[in-house]
């Protein structure tokens, strides 16, 4: 069976829509310190605090975005839940965003309407 075009149309705006919301959740800039701090370690919220200077309230809220969107994930041993990025993509797609702004950084620095 072949689908209406605009019913095509209106699942890839949707789609659209969920990857414009993935990238925003990356583009504040308290997210991707966090997500960056937690590549590689899994970490507690003081911990975050220490390293990020940030304030708790302001990473567990942020924190709580992060989980909710499946960029980290949380175990909890006692009283302690640890933190931790554990799907290898968003390595990736942090990686991938290092290079194309290294390619174009000039460009991107000096951009007016983002």
């Amino acid at each position: 069976m072949f689908q209406d075009s605009s019913a095509t149309k209106t699942q890839e705006r949707l789609q659209d829509e969920l990857v414009s919301k993935f990238f925003h959740a990356l583009a504040n800039p308290a997210r991707l310190q966090i997500a960056l701090a937690l590549l590689d370690e899994e970490k507690r919220v003081g911990q975050l605090v220490d390293e990020l200077g940030m304030k708790q309230s302001q990473i567990s809220n942020q924190l709580s975005c992060l989980k909710w969107c499946g960029f980290v994930t949380a175990r909890q041993e006692g009283k302690c839940v640890y933190y931790r990025v554990t799907d290898p993509r968003v390595r990736q797609i942090i990686e991938l965003a290092r290079q194309v702004v290294a390619d174009h950084a000039e460009h991107i620095s000096s951009c007016t309407r983002i």
